[in-house]
């Protein structure tokens, strides 16, 4: 039933090529690097990389810091390479605190001394900074991409394509998705089947594909690939899987989420997201329908496993980034402000089937994706 592990070999990592096609750098621009930590601090002398668990921080030295310090800046033709340290945010999207710390100890400010200094920013850290970097690039006109989650799966496999292609082939499912009327997903667990309903009322679907070239204010999500809605509205149930395992079924009206109750697992979790609901509703608020579109392995990380041709993700939250209106000032908690993926996949969700996705546009339905596996409509796009 579900999609077998894609087979496909990959060209080495180079980083200069990654640079080079998803920015095109013009020659001259300046580069900084951004990780996180739970010390700042802990970036003087580099000292975080005495600490084994910290696998994301250590491939931003190693393979980002270090690859444009020992010849990548020279071949690119860029200046800076810098690196600095922020406190870790603690959830996907909050908003980033301004203090930073640089390797020779010294505290800087990112709106002041980062921001506005340097032509390309890469961020590379535990939770995604999208949304807030977004923000600041166009406020302060850099360009950025934001490789949260990064591993040496990542590394090899959807760091190491060619970006004009992924561009292409996510160009191609846009066109063939764009200007839905609504998409309809069952979900299937336990041998209940469930619906959710999105409603996009025509709009113009965006696509996530790595290019971030010109002179506009952008950030790229790495890895890229996929096509998406921020849906105007949403009803019907679906079921979630938590962090912990637990599982709970969404009640969805009014383009949120309304109520949790447990399938299996821990009545305290669900009880402790109920309340969350009710104390801060919109962070029940359906932000994102996206489908993923390259043919990529496994990486037990969503940031590439949601960009897997077959999968498909809804997500709860924050959605300026996306081109939506929940802005963070709309939560009564500036800690709930978060964008929260979730990601529906066999690897990811093995209790949950998605039995079927479908669209209905220009007064027809297509069958879009079945058993996590592209229906012959998509396939037929490419």
């Amino acid at each position: 039933m579900h999609a077998p592990a894609p087979q496909r070999t990959f060209p080495p990592f180079s980083l200069t090529r990654l640079l080079t096609t998803v920015f095109e750098p013009k020659g001259g621009e300046r580069v900084a690097i951004l990780i996180d930590l739970e010390n700042p601090a802990d970036v003087t002398q580099f000292r975080f990389l005495k600490d084994p668990k910290l696998t994301i921080q250590r491939h931003a030295y190693e393979v980002f810091y270090q690859g444009l310090q020992q010849g990548g800046l020279k071949e690119l033709k860029m200046t800076g390479g810098d690196f600095f340290a922020y406190q870790i945010t603690g959830g996907s999207n909050l908003d980033l605190p301004d203090l930073a710390v640089t390797p020779e100890g010294k505290e800087v400010s990112l709106e002041k001394d980062i921001y506005p200094n340097y032509d390309l920013i890469l961020c590379i850290s535990t939770y995604s900074a999208t949304a807030p970097l977004t923000a600041f690039a166009k406020q302060y006109g850099f360009r950025g991409a934001t490789l949260h989650g990064l591993n040496e799966i990542i590394l090899s496999s959807g760091l190491a394509v060619d970006y004009n292609e992924v561009s292409k082939v996510a160009e191609k499912l846009r066109l063939g998705l764009t200007k839905a009327d609504w998409f309809e997903v069952d979900f299937k667990v336990d041998e209940n089947v469930h619906t959710l309903k999105l409603i996009c009322n025509k709009q113009e679907a965006q696509k996530s594909h790595g290019l971030c070239r010109g002179t506009e204010p952008d950030v790229a999500n790495l890895p890229a690939g996929e096509v998406y809605y921020v849906p105007e509205g949403a009803e019907g149930q679906f079921p979630m899987r938590y962090e912990s395992g637990t599982l709970a079924l969404m009640e969805v009206s009014g383009g949120r989420i309304q109520k949790a109750t447990l399938i299996r697992g821990s009545q305290e979790e669900v009880d402790a997201h109920n309340a969350k609901l009710i104390s801060d509703p919109v962070t029940g608020e359906i932000g994102e329908l996206g489908f993923g579109t390259q043919d990529l392995p496994v990486s037990g990380r969503d940031i590439q496993d949601e960009k897997v041709l077959g999968t498909m993700h809804v997500a709860t939250g924050r959605s300026d980034h996306l081109g939506g209106h929940l802005v963070p000032g709309l939560f009564k908690n500036a800690k709930n402000a978060t964008h929260d993926d979730i990601l529906f996949s066999p690897a990811k969700t093995p209790e949950i089937e998605v039995v079927q996705v479908r669209m209905q546009r220009d007064g027809r339905t297509e069958v879009v994706l079945e058993h996590f596996q592209p229906a012959p409509y998509l396939l037929n796009l490419l």
